[in-house]
This record gives C-alpha cells, structure tokens and sequence, in this order.
C-alpha cells in the first residue's frame, strides 16, 4: 500500500497464512500530506484538505509499485519505531531509486538541512534542479490547487447516486479492506468515498471486543488477506448495485476476475440472502461457486455436511407421477419401483389463516375451503400435476420433530424441487401469489435448490399484487358437504338425477367404490358408491375392534385411487342410501368405472345393475374376468353348461315341489325355509351342540366379531344357534344371521361365542335357504308392502309347505310355493287377495301360470280389493312418467 508520496507498506512472501507487514518512510525527501478526515470522537475537529500535488505524488508511487517486488535499505529508526531508508524497484540496489524519480518528476522535494557532501544527496540535488528547469509538478506555473481533491465522505441520497449509474461500471480505487466482503473505495472522477460491500455474500469478520481490540472469526484474517493481495489500492471497475444505509453494494470488477465468485469458490465466504438478489451477473453463479466450495469443503465448509450426503443418488433425483395432491406445498407421487412417497415442496409455505379469532369454534375447520387461496392453489397444483410425470430433485430431508406448546408434531419429511417440462412447480405457485417463501438463518442449509428463484418470484408477486399479496377481497369458497346428510341429500337428489352426466371432481377415495366428489357446479362434496358391483369391503377401525377387509380390498382401493382421485369427471346419479350417499355411475375419460373395476377382476357385478343400460358390458367384462380366474375369481369353478342348456331349451314347466318348513319372512316378502327332509340332521346337531356348550360354556366377552365369520349366538329364549356376523358397529351392536333359520338380530358381543369346530357348516351346511316368490311383483308403496307381507307371515311363517323352483335370478332362486294341506298356491292367493301385482315373464313354459295370475289379478281389480281399491293406479305410470314396466 502506498499511504503517501513519501510512505509505503510493504510485506513479506505468505507462508502459512497472511505475512508480516512493514512501513518504510523515504529518507531525505518530503511529500504533500494527504486530506484526513476529522475523528468523529472530537466534535470540534475538521476534516484536513489534499496539500497541492500530494495526491499526484500518492498516484505516482501506486501505479509504479503497487504489487511490484521492492527491496529497500533501513538508514535510521526513530524511538517510536519509524523507520526510514531507501526504496529500489527490483531485487536491488541496482534498480530504480524511487526517490529521486518522484523528485525528478517534481512531486516531492529534498528536506533542507541536509548535509549536501554524500553521493545521494547530490544526485537528489540534481533532480530537483532539473525539474525545476523543466517545470515539472510543484515547480509549474500556479499553486497547484488543480490537484486538490474535492474528497465527499458522504452521499447525500444513496439510493438516487446508485439508480443513476444505471448498473455501468464506474472506475475506482480501493483504498482500504475492512474484510474479505467489504471495502472502502474512492469513485473517480468524483472523488467519492464510499463502503462498498459485496453484493451477494459476507466473508467472516472481526469482531470488535469492549476494550477495543478486535478477534478474528475462524478465516477472517485469510479472507482479508485474499481480498487485500489482489485489490487493495488496484484500478477496478465497481458496479453499485443497491445501497444500504450509507453502505454501497455492489461488485468488483478486476482484470484479473471477479472477486465476489472466487472468495466463494475458495470457500472464503457464503451466499447470503438479503442482498443476493440485487447481484447482477444471476444469484446462480454465486450459488454454484458456494456449491464448488462446499463439494470440496473448503476453508469455511471443512466441517460441511450436504443435507442430502446419506442419500443414494438415484433417491436424490428421479421421475415419479403424481397421484395426489395433499395441500398448497405437498404432493404424493408413486416411483417406478410402485411406492408411493410424500414430497413436500422445498422452502414454500402455503396460505395459513391470519390471526387468532378468525374461526368460529363450533364449525370444524376445512382448510381446503375455509383458508383464503388454499383452495385456488390446490386446484393449481392438480390442474397441472394430477397423472403427469415429473422430476424430483430432494433438497433435504427434514427430521421429525416433537410437538411443543404452540407447534403441532411433524414427522421426517422429504423436501424437493419439483419441475414439469422445466417448470419449477414451487416458484410457479410462490409467482402467482398462492405460496410464500421461509425466510431461514443465514447459516440454514436446508433450503430449495432454486432458493433465490422463490424470492425473485415472490418479489414480483408482491409487487404485481398477485393471491395472498392482493389487496382484492379474499374468494370465499361456500362450501356445503351433504354426504351423510340424509335430509340435504334428499332434496338434492331429484335435481342430479335430471342433471344426467355432471362434472366432479373426485376429492377422496374410500374404497373401490365408494368416493368423495366435489361437484363444482353445485359446489358441494357428496359421498358417491358405484352402481352395478360388489366391491371387496375395506378393513375399518371401530371403537374397540378392528374390522378386517375382504380379499383384495386393497387393491380395488388402489385402482380406484390411481385411476380417478383428484380428476375431473363425470357422474350420473341414479338413486341414494339410506344414509345420504349417492348411487350411480362414473365416468373417466369415456370409461365406466364399474366396468373397469369388474374388468380388473376387483369386483363381481351386482344384481341391481340388471335394470341399467351397463349391464351387458358389465356381463361382457365379468365373463371375461371369470375366463382369467384371477383375484375375485382366483377360485371360481365354472358351473356345468350341460345341465343348464335342457333347462332353457324345456318347452315344459317341470313342477317337482319338495317339502319345506318356512322360518322366515323378510321385509321385501323374501323367505328363508328349511328342507324337511334334513331337518332331522339339523336338530341333532343343535342337541349335540347345545350339550357341547352346556359343558364348555364361552367365556363372556371374550370373542371379537369380526364381519363374515361364523359363531354362536344366543337367542332371546336363552338358547344357542349358529350364526354369522353381517356388520360390526361398535361391540356393543353386533349384525348377526342365523344361518339355519334365516332370522337376523343385534346383539351385544357377549351374547356371541366361537362357533366349535365340530359343528361348522363344513359338518353341516347353513340350513336355512333364501327364496322369492315367481310371476309376482311386491308394491313400491310401504304400506301395501306391509300389508302383503303380514298376510303371508299369517299363513306359512313355521308351517310346511311344498316349494318348486321355476327360475334363478340374480340374488336368490323365484319359487312358488304350496301350502301342503290344500295345495293352493300362495302368491296366486296373495294376486286374488290384490295385495300383489303380477309379473309378466315371456318364456313359453310359464304361459299357462302367467295366464292363471293375470286372470287373478283382473278379479282382484273389478273386485277393487287392497291395491286396486282405487282403480287401476298403474295408468299415469306410463312411460314419459320415467317408469316402464
């Protein structure tokens, strides 16, 4: 460093860090003072102006030596340590003597008073004589107030003296390095003295104790040293970039390269956030050049660990599709491998509920509707993911972390980049004003990749006053969820079945075929079951037991899910529960899902789809299914054609009625009987079991019902009877079936017990079968339904009868049945009484029957009894009501 015309530093070769420094004052000749400023602990002190051609002597001595190697000779020291002497440029004495150069140039002149006989003071003399002759520096014409710099230690509006460079290189001197980051530089040609720091980074610095001196942070001295060997006192090009306070920041530009990226690359400083914006040459040089370091550990990183070091590289980075999409920051995505895995968008937070009282306490938070933007950035997301491929780059793995007072528990989670044909998804989402980004410590790693992209991003945002930086008031999203609701459902339900197809989209999947829709035009949720099939049940946790799922539930579930969670669809509804949930059909894509999930062999087609315009396609794909004896169908046995064949081709009726003993008469005038000639067998084995019981009896509460499994049960008179468990609400409120006499009750579990093996249905079949009745069709209305069944329980219930089959029927076989005294028929009875309509069928065979009830029926209706007291009500039935017969 050059400090003056007659004063410089120079310092030794480095050896193991930053080398020792000496000052040497020229001997024998004496040079301008340069301008000081007043110390700013003396209020009365003033700033002390340039002395003429002192600045021009500084120049002179800077340019000529500045990083030059020097040798010099001591020729006195002062008692306070000065030290002066003689200056050559070079190895030694031999080279230039820069005193006399600068006397020569007439830029200092000789001290007086000294003796004029040695051979350097002599040659001094010389010099000066000649520059006087020539006019040179102090000895031209005027007083030399031309080069008294007019110095300005400060600014009067940064802000406006940044803006007006425009970002073009301004030309300046460093004058001094405070640390590796930041300097103190005199801009030319104003003569401005400013504090430029880095744009973009900090290196370590000196920390200033309360007795004044000063401790170094590990590398602080190096840093210094990095950035003093190559700029101070240089010629550089600095670009002001912003300001702060009094402080420029901006970059150095030196021949040589730029100092910002090699402190970084040489692990000599880190990125920091709040000013790497304004760094004009892109915050992903800076960024990439920290990486350099930190790859390498280098100096300030030796100790560094990268937040995804334990992780293979094929976890670090790969393509996954995306399957669902969880909140505004995070999305589940399935590998090749089939997995699937939560990735949470790095550094993006998504909108949160402002304040404490906004939420009414009695109504449930929905965060999807209920949090300003939640549900537009949501829909961003499943709009442009839902079904894509994509390309996950992991980031950092965030450790799980405790709940505490005022923070819930998190468990580990995957951050990630996530882009789409090179989109960032997050800084899409932060650009439209539908995410933030966290601000972190400086020294927090665990950050996005593209850290500085989300704050450009959010920036633009804000200022475009994009989503939640909108001064708009905020959407609101009136929701109302009617699944479950029975009486909402019911209004609900005339106005989609006209609708015919209506747009959903699917927000849940239950099971294989049960959904959660959100209807947008409508703008409800509603709970959705798939028409036509019977889909495996899916396990299900009750208050006190877990309830096992059927085989392949599962995968149903899966298959549902991977096919329509969170598309768009269509919906046709058809009719609903009893519990508020809608029945119908989806559609995907043109596909209808009932059939690809019978088609996939996850479900077995329902009765109840015989009615609908799918059934032949659901018989084609279940047919189909049945052929590959996969999943449902792992063991389906074919049934012999030839037995079946005759049947259909049978002109005849074949009338071979069996005895029969009537147990039970269900609610839709389905029966349960039992075949007399087992009957035997059965109480035989209710003996046996009973005694087997009496001696062994079950330890109370000790059984766990669980849906499909045969037990024991005992019935209202205190006896035993095998049964089956149909539904398990709670334990309290079991569903059970006697399976031998086809009743139904619920019970607690206590009043069950593990049926013994000696007595299961491999031992003896279930007893009691399900039949319907032939030709007759039971009345829509409840009361008529009633009425019809009340006459039948009065007539057969426990007594014997004579049963023919006449057809099958999805569901159970249609029978007519005799009563076996008087051998009448009992549902031609039920026609003639009028408490039953008859049903056409066309096959030849039954013509004659056919014939028999219709006649009935006309009876009944001149004779205007139960159903047809009113007349004939099925007139306005007619087609362009909706109803066909």
């Amino acid at each position: 460093m050059v400090l003056s015309g007659c004063a410089i530093i120079v310092r030794g070769q480095p050896r193991g860090g930053p080398p020792p420094e000496r000052q040497i004052n020229l001997s024998n000749i004496r040079a301008g003072n340069l301008a000081r400023r007043a110390a700013a602990t003396q209020p009365d002190a003033k700033d002390t102006p340039d002395e003429p051609w002192a600045f021009p002597a500084r120049e002179f001595l800077r340019k000529k030596l500045i990083g030059k190697e020097v040798c010099f000779t001591i020729e006195n020291r002062t008692p306070q340590g000065r030290e002066y002497g003689m200056i050559y440029l070079g190895k030694d004495t031999n080279g230039e003597n820069i005193a006399e150069s600068l006397v020569a140039e007439g830029l200092a002149t000789r001290r007086e008073g000294m003796r004029a006989n040695n051979p350097e003071q002599n040659r001094l003399s010389e010099c000066e004589e000649q520059a006087k002759a020539a006019k040179k520096g102090m000895w031209s014409e005027g007083n030399g107030s031309h080069t008294i710099r007019d110095l300005k230690y400060t600014i009067e509006n940064p802000r406006h003296f940044v803006d007006s460079h425009h970002q073009k290189p301004v030309n300046a001197i460093i004058e001094h390095v405070r640390d590796g980051s930041v300097v103190r530089a005199l801009l030319l040609p104003d003569y401005y003295l400013v504090t430029v720091m880095l744009s973009g980074i900090k290196c370590p610095t000196f920390r200033r104790e309360a007795d004044g001196s000063e401790t170094p942070e590990p590398f602080a001295a190096e840093a210094k040293f990095f950035t003093e060997s190559r700029l101070l006192q240089r010629d550089v090009q600095i670009i002001l970039e912003s300001c702060h306070n009094q402080n420029i920041l901006g970059t150095i530009l030196h021949p040589n390269g730029n100092i910002t990226e090699l402190l970084l690359k040489e692990g000599f400083a880190r990125c920091v956030d709040w000013s790497i914006a304004v760094y004009t040459r892109g915050a992903e040089k800076l960024r990439a050049a920290e990486r350099f370091a930190k790859e390498r550990r280098l100096r300030i990183w030796r100790d560094y660990v990268a937040p995804t070091a334990n992780l293979d590289q094929k976890d670090k980075q790969f393509v996954a599709k995306v399957m669902q999409v969880l909140n505004a920051d995070a999305i589940v995505v399935k590998l090749n491998s089939g997995d699937y895995k939560t990735i949470h968008l790095s550094s993006i937070r998504p909108p949160r509920l402002e304040g404490e009282n906004t939420q009414d306490k009695n109504k449930k938070l929905r965060p999807l509707y209920d949090i300003p933007y939640m549900f537009e950035a949501r829909e961003f997301l499943r709009k442009k993911l839902i079904g894509k491929k994509v390309n996950v780059t992991v980031d950092y793995i965030r450790p799980a972390s405790p709940a505490t007072e005022t923070v819930p528990a998190f468990s580990e989670r995957t951050c990630a980049t996530v882009t789409i044909g090179g989109i960032n998804i997050a800084e899409a989402l932060v650009s439209k004003g539908l995410a933030t980004v966290i601000r972190y410590r400086q020294d927090d790693d665990q950050r996005s990749s593209h850290y500085d992209e989300l704050l450009a991003a959010e920036a633009r945002a804000i200022k475009n006053g994009k989503g939640l930086h909108s001064k708009k008031e905020v959407p609101i999203h009136r929701v109302a969820d009617i699944s479950g609701d029975t009486q909402k459902a019911k209004q609900f339900l005339p106005f989609l079945q006209r609708a015919g197809r209506s747009e959903a989209v699917v927000e849940y999947v239950f099971s294989g075929s049960r959904l959660k829709l959100y209807l947008p035009k409508e703008t409800c949720l509603i709970t959705f079951l798939l028409a036509g099939i019977e889909c495996p049940r899916g396990a299900r946790n009750l208050p006190g037991l877990v309830q096992e799922g059927e085989p392949f539930s599962e995968e149903a579930m899966l298959f549902t899910k991977e096919l329509v969670l969170q598309r768009e669809v269509e919906v046709e509804v058809e009719n609903m529960d009893k519990a508020g949930n809608f029945i119908g059909w989806l559609h995907i894509d043109g596909a209808n899902l009932s059939v690809l999930l019978v088609e996939h062999a996850l479900s077995k087609v329902h009765f109840t789809a015989e009615r609908s315009s799918y059934y032949k396609s659901l018989l084609s794909a279940e047919e189909a299914a049945k052929q590959k004896k996969e999943k449902v169908w792992a063991h389906y046995e074919e049934q012999p054609v030839e037995e079946v064949m005759p049947v259909l081709e049978e002109k005849e009726r074949s009338a071979s009625y069996k005895p029969v003993f009537v147990t039970e008469i269900t609610d839709d005038l389905h029966f349960y009987v039992q075949d007399v000639e087992t009957g035997t067998q059965l109480e035989k084995l209710m003996e046996n079991m009973r005694n087997d019981i009496a001696s062994h009896p079950p330890v109370e509460g000790s059984y766990a019902p669980r849906r499909g499994e045969f037990c024991i049960a005992k019935f209202v008179d205190g006896e035993w009877y095998r049964a089956r468990v149909e539904k398990v609400e709670s334990p309290a409120k079991v569903h059970v079936f006697y399976i031998d006499y086809g009743n139904r009750e619920v019970l607690p579990s206590t009043r069950l017990g593990t049926l013994p093996p000696a007595f299961s249905t491999r031992v003896l079949p279930a007893q009691a079968t399900e039949y319907a009745f032939a030709f007759i069709q039971v009345p829509q209305d409840d009361d008529a339904r009633t009425d019809a069944v009340d006459s039948v329980v009065r007539d057969i219930q426990n007594t014997q009868c004579l049963l023919n089959v006449e057809h099958l029927s999805a569901g159970c076989p249609h029978v007519t049945l005799q009563f076996a005294d008087s051998k009448g028929d009992v549902g031609l009875g039920l026609v003639k009484e009028g408490l039953v309509m008859v049903e056409v069928r066309k096959e030849k065979q039954f013509q004659k029957v056919i014939t028999e009830y219709l006649n009935a029926q006309e009876s009944a209706k001149s004779a205007r009894l139960n159903l047809w007291r009113y007349g004939d009500f099925r007139a306005d039935d007619a087609d362009e009501f909706g109803y066909s017969r």
